[in-house]
């Protein structure tokens, strides 16, 4: 088999960022304490109503799983035919907020090409408003249901010198992570990309292992 040239397309990988805000409690002072209150006080068993506790039930995730075992040895070899199931974890600058594995492989004319990124937020607020920032800028998809808090995919077609390939994108939020799915593919004999509905639900298989992983802590 000959060797081809991989278009530049399939190797330049962009790292979407992560925002974190800071968030804050803001304290009311109320009417005063009467007798009773303040004898309750005394005995310790009354709690502020707005003591940080509650909002830190809401961060389920306090740092990224490992994401080059959130993927089936099975599904790596359904989806990226030839690769090696261990993947390769991609540097990270902070691998407590993201960290990414990254499938890939040519079989004959076949590519095929696998992301698994986790992304980990304050907040369970904070990962619901960037999943909506994300769903945002990637217009033309649709929601996925049952995966996770909230899941959406979309797949889109880029050709350049000829060569189509086609790349889906799923983003599922559980909780105060974000699992993110990269997957795309192109056939270098007939110049031609997989179809949307097989990339579509290779991208969605993907997502559901990767979920399952981050919810059993595996």
């Amino acid at each position: 088999m000959r060797s081809l040239p991989l278009p530049l397309a399939l190797t330049a990988r962009l790292s979407p960022v992560v925002v974190l805000a800071a968030a804050g409690w803001s304290l009311s002072s109320g009417p005063a304490p009467s007798s009773d209150d303040e004898a309750a006080s005394k005995d310790g068993t009354t709690q502020s109503a707005s003591a940080p506790a509650t909002a830190a039930a809401s961060k389920a995730y306090a740092a990224a799983p490992a994401p080059c075992g959130s993927v089936t040895a099975k599904t790596v070899k359904s989806l990226v035919p030839g690769a090696k199931t261990a993947g390769k974890e991609i540097p990270s600058t902070d691998t407590e907020l993201r960290r990414t594995c990254s499938w890939n492989a040519l079989k004959g004319y076949d590519y095929r090409w696998l992301d698994v990124s986790f992304e980990i937020e304050d907040s369970e607020e904070e990962a619901a408003a960037t999943y909506k920032k994300r769903i945002g800028e990637k217009s033309g998809g649709g929601d996925v249901p049952g995966l996770g808090d909230a899941g959406y995919s979309v797949v889109n077609l880029t050709t350049e010198d000829k060569q189509q390939t086609r790349e889906g994108v799923v983003i599922a939020q559980v909780s105060n992570a974000l699992v993110v799915i990269t997957y795309n593919g192109s056939d270098f004999e007939s110049k031609k990309a997989p179809s949307t509905e097989v990339i579509n639900k290779g991208a969605i298989k993907a997502a559901k292992d990767a979920v399952a992983a981050l919810e059993g802590g595996r």
